[in-house]
């Protein structure tokens, strides 16, 4: 059965936003990112708005305090997670300044830690998460690069199954990017970790609605 997915949407670049949605998934228009989506869907829309300059109408919006601890886009996974979704597709997330860019990456620790699970949407890359126990599959045809990263001191137990460089129950730390620009071979591939948790960075290939 498909899952139901919070669409979060910010101010950074965005890419095939002609989303598939469907009447249980939810949009959550992120300051900025009202911009991309004014014209279509918006279930909420949230922020201070220095970014926008306005105030959007809609028929839900949470107007947050230019000082506060919480992102625009942290405080947008708050309300999907109380909402109740617990897969959340990032758009506009990358990008823009790198400090927002590692800040949405962290988000995505965020959601794994609440039991929940995070894509982060480039242009031209996906970037999401997975801890110990979990594994990615990809499809057969799958091409271009996929890199896999620790986050955190260690990871172990890292398997690549059916990519260019393959490992099994493998250490990756932190101070040593041995992960970086391996590549699809057309074949059903995996990502899988036993303890720790691993940033995996693909190419942005699939259909919204059909990520890995």
């Amino acid at each position: 059965m498909q899952q139901k997915i919070c669409y979060i949407i910010g101010a950074g670049e965005c890419s095939r936003l002609l989303l598939p949605l469907k009447k249980e998934d939810f949009v959550i228009a992120v300051d900025g990112g009202y911009e991309y989506v004014k014209n279509g869907r918006v279930d909420l829309a949230i922020g201070d708005f220095d970014s926008l300059h306005y105030i959007p109408e809609c028929k839900e919006k949470v107007v947050l305090q230019p000082e506060k601890d919480d992102t625009d886009t942290l405080s947008g996974i708050k309300e999907g997670l109380k909402r109740g979704y617990r897969y959340f597709y990032l758009y506009g997330g990358l990008g823009g300044r790198v400090d927002h860019s590692y800040a949405n990456v962290q988000c995505l620790s965020y959601l794994q830690k609440h039991g929940a699970r995070g894509w982060l949407i480039g242009k031209k890359q996906v970037i999401t998460m997975i801890s110990g126990g979990e594994k990615i599959c990809f499809p057969e045809g799958a091409d271009g690069y996929v890199s896999v990263f620790s986050y955190g001191e260690k990871a172990e137990g890292v398997t690549l199954q059916n990519l260019k460089y393959e490992i099994a129950d493998a250490v990756l730390s932190d101070n040593f990017p041995i992960g970086v620009s391996n590549e699809f071979t057309g074949q059903a591939a995996s990502v899988s970790v036993k303890r720790g948790r691993i940033l995996v960075i693909y190419d942005n290939q699939w259909k919204p609605g059909a990520l890995p």
